[in-house]
């Protein structure tokens, strides 16, 4: 099969931009790792939203918990409910 200029060319941004999702990937896990040592060098007052939340799981109700840390805080739903799966360990 032979490869014409805009298969060669096409092949080449693709690579491009896969290169450069893998450097943006490492980019965002060193500020996350950074973030997470500032955080824990640091008194930070807990969200206000944890009472809510830890009132509707205790009335069994953790899917709207879910669904309202993850409106209110911007988490994906995995996020969301490892999230609240903390706050009920804490309980």
């Amino acid at each position: 099969m032979v490869f014409d200029s805009i298969d060669v060319a096409l092949l080449a941004g693709i690579v491009y931009l896969l290169r450069q999702v893998i450097n943006l990937d490492g980019r965002v896990k060193g500020l996350s790792y950074t973030l997470d040592q500032v955080t824990n060098q640091m008194t930070l007052p807990e969200y206000l939203i944890n009472d809510d939340l830890r009132k509707l799981i205790s009335e069994d109700e953790e899917i709207k918990a879910i669904k309202k840390a993850r409106e209110t805080l911007g988490l994906s739903l995995v996020e969301g409910k490892k999230y609240i799966d903390q706050l009920k360990n804490d309980l």
